[in-house]
């Protein structure tokens, strides 16, 4: 039964309603004719880019995709790029859980096929432990998604401890995705924010929650890492170089241990485009700590990712713990 890890819906009912609320949450559907494509405008500023096709497809069109792929299960997260993590305090937790109420009810009306992470209202952590605990007291989510910086600043840089405390004692896995809404002006063009952006967005925050103990404080806290890790396993030698050499004091390194102690405190999805890579980012970090992914919705999706992990060579246990076990262990609530 392969389960993707890492996939992104958000429900047309979103769309079809948000108008009706706007301001309750600060938010501006925009219209783009001749199209039918919308985007939203946040009060604070932010404008997030049109959605693309397939991450508002109907229901049918998903499943069909899913078929073809041969994936059994998707765990939704919503498009980080809306989460809105400049809003005012008060329409933050309304606009998540409004999110979170419209893919709790896809997945509670396709639910052989789809399960959520829920979306949390960052920078505020008692907020975010709350949402946390009604969308899987209530919702049925399986864990969380979050964004990998927060208007700027990494994770652990946040005092962010209730919300991890929160997601030890409710025993679920809390998936970091990477954000850029507004592209850096170098990765602007050649597709540079698909290609490096996110992948670094990725590394700073691990970083960021290594140095500052994060990891250290909550020895049993799950996270999933998005897109193999961005580039943290090709880096740790240089984590560890750094973390001997620098001002540890001046630069806030608090961190236990070396950082490449922590390369298997994290899991790991398959979205590398390259079985040759994936392979080596087994006998990195362990078989046990790579999940099946694909990214679905977006342009640098992995269209094939159980054909992925059958090229990287795997024996029949390891491709199993891949695409089925890990995810299961990540994601403990996951229906039988």
């Amino acid at each position: 039964m392969p389960i993707d890890v890492h996939a992104h819906y958000v429900p047309p009912t979103i769309l079809e309603t948000v108008e009706q609320r706007a301001r309750d949450f600060g938010v501006t559907m925009v219209r783009h004719p001749p199209s039918c494509a919308c985007s939203l405008h946040f009060d604070y500023g932010l404008n997030v880019r049109p959605f693309f096709p397939k991450l508002i497809e109907p229901v049918a069109d998903r499943l069909a995709a899913m078929a073809k792929q041969g994936v059994d299960r998707q765990v939704l997260s919503m498009w980080a790029d809306v989460f809105g993590h400049g809003l005012p305090r008060a329409q933050a937790q309304a606009w998540h859980r409004y999110l979170n109420e419209h893919l709790a009810a896809l997945c509670d009306a396709n639910s052989g096929q789809f399960s959520m992470l829920a979306s949390v209202p960052f920078p505020h952590a008692e907020d975010a432990a709350i949402e946390l605990h009604h969308a899987v007291k209530q919702f049925g989510a399986v864990g969380a998604v979050v964004a990998a910086n927060v208007e700027g600043t990494n994770l652990g840089e946040l005092d962010l401890d209730v919300f991890w405390q929160a997601a030890v004692d409710l025993d679920v896995a809390v998936f970091i995705h990477p954000v850029q809404a507004q592209p850096n002006p170098r990765a602007a063009k050649f597709a540079l924010a698909q290609i490096a952006q996110y992948t670094v967005d990725t590394t700073f925050t691990v970083g960021s929650l290594i140095f500052s103990g994060v990891l250290d404080r909550f020895p049993s806290l799950r996270i999933l890492l998005s897109h193999g890790g961005g580039t943290f396993p090709y880096l740790t030698g240089r984590f560890d170089c750094m973390h001997e050499r620098m001002d540890r004091a001046a630069q806030a390194d608090a961190a236990v241990h070396p950082p490449s102690h922590y390369l298997r405190r994290f899991y790991y999805d398959t979205i590398l485009h390259d079985p040759s890579i994936l392979t080596w980012l087994a006998s990195r970090v362990s078989i046990d700590r790579i999940a099946l992914g694909s990214d679905y919705s977006f342009p640098p999706a992995d269209l094939t990712p159980v054909q992925t992990v059958r090229d990287a060579g795997f024996s029949a246990a390891e491709f199993k713990a891949i695409v089925e076990d890990n995810p299961r262990a990540l994601f403990p609530r996951l229906p039988a």
